[in-house]
């Protein structure tokens, strides 16, 4: 079994571990559990956390060639990191609408602000999640409830930093580092996207200053070259000769080229 196969059959699996993952988290922390739901629930943690980190170590020892494989897919490194990011492939479904065929640039901005969008929300989310529960029972912690976790998570993603409520623990710190590092790399690339959009609008009219890609140019070029052989197909060969000919025989009565004299009907 290769590594895409392996993909293939587990990706629904863990589709639905990110999502227990999730609501066995948020239900230990918002809820506050105490004795055996809080074990029941670092249980249903625990393993499905385990499942990702196996997935991603399968992966990668299935690749043909693992260093490779391992730059070219840091994503799948941060999906067994953070199992619930990969709920954000579940946006997907909003990428391709009904009824339109947008230009291969206009699919992956719609791509890069869906996903950028859907995990924007879901870093909050989490982000409120680990805060309160670093926090909650800490001294002198002001963090004490669901809203105002979510308030210090949407202010510190957006690195505006009020300073009303902020983590005193060093898990708490911690989280805002990651969460401010997290809301300016998914700022960037929004910014980009919103950039390149106005990029082309611009240039809509005007198809003399707009740069030609290399999957047109090579579309172009294989055209030539289609017609090319079209071309060279329906004339003859160089070098081709037209093979023997053959001779014409004249009509009766009349002296052929060379001179012979047509031979006589018998009466």
């Amino acid at each position: 079994m290769d590594e895409q196969t392996w993909h293939q059959r587990t990706e629904v699996a863990l589709m639905i571990a990110g999502f227990v993952y999730l609501v066995a988290f948020s239900w230990r922390v918002i809820a506050d559990l105490q004795g055996p739901a809080r074990l029941a629930a670092d249980i249903l943690i625990f393993v499905t956390w385990t499942m990702f980190i196996a997935d991603y170590l399968v992966r990668l020892f299935l690749a043909r060639h693992r260093w490779i494989w391992f730059r070219t897919h840091l994503f799948a490194l941060a999906f067994a990191v953070i199992p619930v990011l990969r709920l954000v492939r579940l946006l997907q479904v909003l990428t391709k609408l009904p009824g339109m065929k947008p230009t291969r640039g206009a699919l992956l901005r719609t791509q890069i602000i869906v996903y950028g969008a859907g995990a924007s929300v879901m870093l909050v989310f989490i982000a409120s999640l680990a805060v309160l529960d670093a926090e909650r029972h800490a001294p002198d912690a002001s963090i004490t409830t669901f809203g105002i976790a979510m308030w210090w998570s949407c202010v510190t993603v957006t690195t505006t930093g009020y300073g009303d409520y902020t983590p005193v623990t060093a898990a708490g710190r911690w989280v805002g580092v990651g969460l401010m590092l997290g809301g300016v790399a998914l700022a960037g690339v929004i910014t980009a996207t919103l950039a390149s959009w106005v990029v082309e609008r611009g240039t809509r009219n005007n198809d003399a200053d707009e740069p030609a890609t290399r999957a047109q140019v090579r579309e172009l070029m294989a055209r030539i070259d289609e017609l090319t052989a079209r071309t060279t197909g329906d004339a003859p060969a160089p070098g081709a000769s037209a093979g023997p000919a053959t001779p014409a025989v004249p009509p009766d009565g009349v002296e052929s080229p060379g001179g012979t004299a047509p031979t006589d009907r018998p009466a």
